[in-house]
């Protein structure tokens, strides 16, 4: 069971299960833990194969026992997730923690990942059961409808969830490289039905270099 101690570490009460954990994110564990380090992206020869073509590497490892064990990461503000059969969308710098039995792969991003300077793949985690995402500052979730779509900067954007279509939004022109631009020359836009998880602080991208 994930439960949050504090906003900044979570807890995992294990009795013979297992939950995947973000590689050297234990912080303190009691009872009896044994961890296996994994890689993400995917299960098999398949998911092997996708790693090294989308370079989405998501380091990982297996933690199961009996007791309680805690994760952190820099003191990041952790947000937890539950899905319903439902797909999840994240990068895999700020996915933390899921259950074990939930499926990880990934998704082409197009010009969104491209944007963000994290590639043009995401991570994808999948199932029943619940993840602990991560996020610089509190994280707000925002819920998009088909009456209100949504329009996010990508460097905040952390994962979204739903029956989503999104697409890229460029305002680059002429006067962008004269350095006239408008200050947000690329956006996200997310119509359909489902909720965005975007962080108060905008990592650096290529996007907020033009």
């Amino acid at each position: 069971m994930f439960r949050l101690q504090g906003s900044k570490v979570l807890a995992v009460d294990m009795t013979g299960d297992a939950v995947k954990a973000k590689n050297g994110s234990m912080v303190a564990y009691d009872g009896q833990m044994a961890f296996k380090k994994l890689s993400g992206g995917g299960e098999g020869l398949r998911g092997m194969v996708t790693r090294r073509i989308t370079g989405e590497q998501m380091t990982v490892m297996e933690v199961s026992g009996h007791g309680t064990c805690w994760f952190a990461d820099r003191a990041s503000e952790i947000n937890l997730v539950s899905l319903q059969g439902d797909k999840l969308f994240v990068e895999s710098s700020n996915l933390l923690a899921t259950d074990a039995g939930l499926r990880t792969g990934t998704s082409f991003t197009g010009l969104r990942g491209a944007t963000q300077g994290n590639g043009l793949f995401t991570t994808t985690v999948e199932g029943h059961g619940q993840a602990a995402i991560i996020s610089d500052g509190p994280a707000v979730v925002l819920r998009v409808s088909h009456q209100y779509p949504l329009t996010v900067d990508p460097g905040a954007y952390i994962a979204h969830q739903g029956n989503l279509n999104q697409s890229f939004q460029s305002g680059v022109t002429f006067r962008t490289f004269m350095g006239e631009g408008g200050g947000e020359a690329f956006q996200i836009r997310f119509e359909g039905d489902g909720l965005v998880y975007v962080q108060p602080s905008e990592r650096n991208t290529i996007a907020g270099d033009v």
